[in-house]
């Protein structure tokens, strides 16, 4: 059952407001930090919480039935209802305590398991990236695709790796593959701007098999209304509540990708 687009309209409106609140607090705390690592670890979970609890605050303002499932320890739904908030208040932690600007807001809505509403917002360049079911990607309202690369060996791969992996890891071991068979592949810190970078072009593929599902709800819906395609590493139907993804350009980098890592 599709949604009207008046309903769409104040969910997008809703989610892009509150991804903008969260990005500023974010902006905020950051410059509170000390150059302590105890101190920073410290602020940095103050800012999440922080951001989250405005992201929810506003939302749950305006849609108030809805149920969320957030980072922070966030999941609550006490009227069953079908529509569900997925909120990263900031991904790329590690990229945020450190100062390196490369760390986001992501908000998705979900109907009973399906996305209808994607916002990614990037503070840092105040880049807006936003999707709605069957209304196409948009970075700051201009419309974006993917880069339509079908050629593996001239991609541009992003990896994320889980903390602190063993050197057997297979997570350790699938980059290597990939640095093989791709032009170049990164590791960044934030699965929602690799995510945003699929639907806008600057990417052509990016995978994992180490991350929640507010890290790519809201990336998952930007890649499909950009023209691309997600899948799970295996190449079938991805689940964002299992940890493992392959987004892609094209179908046929995604299925050439999971010939090789898999």
């Amino acid at each position: 059952m599709s949604e009207s687009s008046k309903f769409l309209d104040a969910c997008l409106k809703t989610a892009c407001d509150a991804a903008l609140l969260g990005g500023e607090i974010l902006q905020d705390w950051r410059g509170r930090f000390s150059v302590r690592e105890k101190s920073r670890a410290n602020l940095v979970t103050e800012a999440d919480e922080a951001s989250q609890q405005s992201i929810y605050n506003y939302i749950r303002d305006r849609f108030p039935e809805h149920g969320f499932l957030g980072e922070e320890g966030l999941e609550e739904n006490p009227r069953n209802s079908e529509f569900k908030w997925i909120i990263d208040p900031l991904d790329g932690t590690s990229n945020y305590v450190h100062g390196f600007p490369y760390y986001a807001v992501s908000i998705a809505l979900q109907r009973s398991g399906n996305l209808l509403v994607g916002v990614i917002y990037d503070p840092n360049r105040q880049e807006m990236f936003t999707a709605v079911t069957e209304g196409g990607a948009f970075l700051n309202g201009e419309p974006i695709r993917t880069s339509g690369e079908s050629d593996l060996g001239q991609a541009m791969g992003m990896a994320s790796l889980p903390v602190a992996p063993r050197p057997d890891d297979p997570a350790i071991l699938r980059f290597l593959m990939g640095l093989q068979h791709l032009q170049t592949v990164q590791r960044s810190g934030s699965a929602a701007l690799n995510l945003a970078g699929v639907a806008a072009g600057r990417v052509d593929v990016f995978w994992s098999t180490s991350l929640n599902p507010w890290d790519v709800a809201a990336g998952v819906l930007l890649v499909r209304e950009a023209g691309g395609t997600v899948t799970n590493m295996a190449g079938e139907s991805i689940d964002i509540m299992v940890s493992s993804l392959v987004a892609a350009s094209t179908v046929k980098i995604q299925q050439d990708l999971s010939d090789v890592l898999n």
